[in-house]
C-alpha cells in the first residue's frame, strides 16, 4: 500500500485509517486501491472479530479527489466517456468488498463525511458519528448521481422519500439528523468518541463470529443491491457526458456557484 491508508490490530480489532490529512482525506484511485487491499488484510489476518474505519485529521473524508477526475483519460483512454459503466463498476467493487466482508463493520465519522467518503461509510455495516459532523452526497450539485453505492444503501437505511429529498437536493445534514434518520447508528461526543466504538466493538465481540457473519449475509441478502448498483452505473454513463457535469466540476474546482443548462 502506498501510506495513504494505514492498518493496526489490536487483539480482535483491525483498525483502518485513511491518511491523507492534508487532502481532507480525499479519496483518489490510489486510496480506492488501498482500502480494498486493507479489506482483504482484515479478511485474512488471524482473530479479527471487528473492522473499524476512521480517518485521520479533522475530517473523515472530503469525497472524491476532483483532481482524479482528471486522470480519467490515463487511467482508461482517450475515449474514457464510453467506458463509464467500467469506471463506476471498478469503484463499486471497493463498497461492495467492504460489505461483502464477513466481519461487522464500523465506520467512525467526525468533521465531514462527503460524497465518496459517505458512500465508503454506508457500506459499512455500522456508523457512529461525532457531535458537529457534517454529512452530504452532493452529487447533484456536479451534474451526476451518487454511483458508488451510495444512491441504493441510502435509501435501504432511510426509505425512499428520504433519499430523495437528500439526494436530489445534494444539501449537507447534520450528525444529529442522521441518526434520527437512521443514516448512523449513534452519536457521541467528539472526546469520548473512541470509547463509544471501542464498547460498540466489545459488544459485537460478545456474539458468536460464525452467527454475526451469517446474519450480516441474511440481512443483507433481504435488499437487492446489485439492481440498484446497475442502475447507478446506467445513470452515470448518461450524466458524465454531460455539459452539466463538465460545469459542475469546473465550479467546484474554482469554487463558485455552478451555471446549470440541462444540458
Amino acid at each position: 500500500m502506498s501510506g495513504f491508508v494505514t492498518t493496526e490490530q489490536t487483539g480482535a480489532i483491525f483498525r483502518i485509517t485513511i491518511n491523507r490529512p492534508e487532502k481532507r482525506n480525499a479519496i483518489s484511485w490510489q486510496v480506492g486501491q488501498d482500502l480494498r487491499a486493507a479489506i482483504d488484510q482484515a479478511a485474512s489476518a488471524s482473530g479479527v472479530r471487528v473492522v473499524v474505519l476512521s480517518g485521520a485529521g479533522p475530517v473523515f473524508s472530503a469525497g472524491i479527489d476532483l483532481g482524479d477526475l482528471l486522470d480519467l483519460p490515463n487511467r482508461y483512454g482517450e475515449h474514457w466517456l464510453r467506458q463509464m459503466r467500467t469506471i463506476t463498476d471498478d469503484w463499486q467493487a471497493l463498497t461492495t468488498r467492504i460489505e461483502r466482508l464477513e466481519i461487522p463493520t464500523i465506520a467512525v465519522l467526525h468533521g465531514m463525511g462527503l460524497g465518496l467518503g459517505l458512500e465508503i461509510a454506508l457500506a459499512c455495516d455500522f456508523r457512529i458519528a461525532a457531535n458537529g459532523t457534517k454529512l452530504a452526497l452532493p452529487e447533484t450539485r456536479l451534474g451526476i448521481v451518487p454511483d458508488v453505492g451510495g444512491t441504493t444503501r441510502l435509501t435501504r437505511l432511510v426509505g425512499v422519500g428520504r433519499a430523495k429529498e437528500l439526494i436530489m437536493t445534494g444539501r449537507t445534514f447534520s450528525a444529529a439528523d442522521a441518526e434520527r434518520w437512521g443514516v448512523v447508528n449513534q452519536v457521541a461526543d467528539a472526546g469520548s468518541l473512541d470509547e463509544v466504538v471501542q464498547a460498540f466493538a466489545d459488544e459485537l465481540i460478545l456474539a458468536a463470529p460464525l452467527a454475526v457473519g451469517m446474519a450480516k449475509r441474511v440481512i443483507d441478502g433481504l435488499f437487492d443491491v446489485d439492481r440498484g448498483l446497475m442502475l447507478e452505473g446506467w445513470a452515470q454513463s448518461q450524466l458524465i457526458r454531460s455539459a452539466d457535469f463538465s460545469e459542475g466540476v469546473q465550479a467546484a474546482i474554482a469554487r463558485r456557484a455552478a451555471e446549470f443548462k440541462g444540458e
